[in-house]
């Protein structure tokens, strides 16, 4: 029987449903891959641009230091990134590890596990950056009400190098919230309709 004129058989037609999946899934790991080692990359950039900010000013032959640690937001925010850092590099070594060994998915406990540590770690990051962002607007604009100067005139290299460490820190969290997003997608294809063929038994 002739299919469709061309004299091909319906049945010697090759059809994989799992070929798409596994392109996707490569692809999802791919990104994965690529976001974890972004993160990881930019968390030591931010924390080491903040962690290594110091300005001196002398003000009335009086010598004034300003570092990181006398804004407790951005110690926070340095101790954020770390967390961050390590936790990326450990999540990007396993990635490393999935992509050689050729597995597709992994079993739930494993896939819980990653995505709960994703989202402390995108909430941990979030709330570094709300805090250190608060603190850097009174730094520059001040709050005349409270009598609180403006800071970032006195110390302009201080301030300019941690917007720096601020501004690396939101990619930090975005991207993040975006891993995220990725972990829960591949967490709960699990229990979809092709979780038999897809997870190695599960």
């Amino acid at each position: 029987m002739s299919y469709l004129g061309v004299g091909v058989s319906p049945g010697n037609v090759p059809v994989s449903h799992g070929s798409n999946l596994r392109v996707i899934d490569r692809r999802v790991r791919l990104a994965e891959l690529v976001l974890r080692c972004v993160i990881c990359g930019l968390a030591i950039l931010a924390a080491a641009l903040i962690g290594t900010d110091t300005q001196v000013r002398e003000i009335f032959t009086i010598q004034k230091k300003a570092k990181f640690t006398d804004m407790k937001s951005l110690v926070f925010l340095v101790i954020a990134n770390g967390i961050a850092a390590a936790y990326s590099l450990v999540q990007v070594l396993r990635c490393v590890l999935s992509m050689v060994r050729g597995s597709v998915l992994f079993n739930k406990p494993l896939a819980w596990a990653i995505f709960s540590g994703d989202q402390v770690m995108a909430y941990l990051t979030l709330a570094a950056v709300a805090a250190a962002a608060q603190s850097s607007v009174f730094a520059k604009l001040g709050q005349a009400e409270l009598q609180w100067m403006k800071t970032c005139n006195l110390y302009v290299k201080f301030c300019n190098q941690s917007g720096e460490g601020i501004a690396s820190a939101v990619l930090v969290s975005l991207s993040m919230m975006v891993l995220s997003a990725i972990s829960a997608f591949s967490l709960f294809r699990l229990y979809g309709d092709n979780k038999g063929k897809n997870s190695g038994g599960w």
